[in-house]
């Protein structure tokens, strides 16, 4: 979907598609044809854009081979879809029974990343519709904390700067303008945007910045505004967002509390969960760590990592943290000048919501993403954006 900015410029809404995870090239283009497509109609648009996310066997079948490629951008055209931005966080197997902490590896201290990078921004290069000029892809705010030292935070600058200098080769052998941002993570070494800075600022090259994931922004407790504005005294750029909403407990304390929490305390991703107390951010690694009492003050608000459906926030006592996106949206897109153009609803937890939450058709499914993407263009349409055609 394509929105005309009060300055002029075309802002980009896509929706991620590691909602579908495939790891083959075949899988993909069954993502088009079951899931995408069907998206696409439900939201009557001749065009509709989706950021893909392709898993390591894709992207190295694409890239070794240009008829693939050309194969991938024909379908696009023919099913009505569009691509100007990549989820390249996760590597492989984010369709597993259980990803938890493996969705952090390789990090960028590992040569892997990096080639696995670099493939995704030739292959975005290909991809990109004729008359857009801009592709961005997401990626590992570094590492999980864990056993990361010196060493390692040298050659993942390192990484960081070869990358910078393949994407400027790039864009002088195809025109094309394709940039990386780290997406801040709780439990990464970039954990918040602030801890963004010092890494992006030492690198020093506009074509590596941030993606600003709003789930994890309010799962952090940061104030968008706040955040946004120090990202831009830094001169960081924000590469894309990723329109996204937490868990919010208000009373951690209360047992109805705990008990509807419980039932979003699931085996297969990490569900970091954050408070904030006069001492600072608090948290553990998983929700589940949380509810068994490991030391996780209850006396304030707790936050969880758990993409929830942008449209339908989780029944009383628990909410979403939407007004956080909606507060970073404002400051991302509603001034004189957007401070990003690819926006990408990115809610890959449809199938880990609670049983009687999770959508039990392919139908459902594709109901539940239009209903999301209309929300946020109607979110765009209020601070004042066009949709276009």
């Amino acid at each position: 979907m394509r929105f005309r900015h009060p300055d002029g410029s075309t802002v980009h809404l896509a929706y991620c598609t590691n909602v579908h995870p495939a790891e083959t090239l075949d899988g993909v283009l069954a993502q088009l044809r079951d899931h995408c497509e069907p998206v696409r109609r439900r939201l009557g648009r001749d065009r509709l854009g989706i950021g893909l996310w392709l898993a390591k066997d894709a992207a190295h079948a694409l890239v070794t081979d240009p008829s693939a490629l050309r194969g991938l951008r024909t379908e696009l055209d023919r099913r009505g879809l569009e691509v100007v931005t990549l989820n390249g966080f996760p590597y492989e197997g984010f369709g597993a029974e259980e990803v938890k902490y493996r969705v952090y590896k390789p990090d960028w201290a590992d040569p892997e990343r990096l080639d696995h990078t670099t493939a995704l921004a030739r292959v975005l290069a290909g991809l990109l519709p004729d008359d857009v000029t801009e592709g961005s892809i997401s990626t590992l705010p570094l590492a999980w904390r864990t056993a990361y030292d010196e060493r390692r935070a040298r050659t993942t600058r390192t990484a960081l700067l070869t990358l910078a200098e393949r994407l400027d080769a790039l864009q002088e052998l195809t025109g094309r303008d394709i940039r990386v941002g780290l997406e801040p993570e709780p439990g990464c070494i970039v954990e918040t945007t602030d801890d963004a800075i010092a890494p992006l600022t030492a690198i020093g090259h506009d074509r590596i910045g941030i993606c600003v994931d709003t789930c994890h922004l309010a799962t952090s407790f940061e104030d968008p505004h706040t955040a946004l504005d120090a990202l831009t005294a830094a001169r960081v750029p924000v590469v894309k967002s990723q329109l996204s909403a937490a868990l919010h407990a208000e009373h951690p304390h209360l047992p109805d509390v705990r008990e509807a929490l419980a039932a979003f305390d699931e085996p297969r991703f990490l569900h970091q969960t954050r408070t904030s107390t006069a001492a600072g951010l608090r948290g553990t690694d998983d929700l589940g760590q949380a509810l068994n009492g490991e030391a996780l003050p209850d006396a304030s608000p707790w936050r969880a990592h758990f993409h929830v459906p942008l449209h339908a926030a989780p029944a009383a006592p628990l909410t979403s943290t939407l007004d956080v996106l909606k507060g970073a949206l404002a400051r991302l897109v509603g001034g004189p000048h957007p401070l990003t153009r690819h926006l990408e609803v990115e809610t890959y937890t449809w199938q880990a919501l609670p049983a009687e939450l999770r959508p039990r058709a392919r139908s459902q499914l594709a109901d539940g993403i239009a209903a999301e993407l209309t929300l946020a263009r109607d979110l765009l349409t209020d601070l004042g954006l066009k949709e276009l055609p």
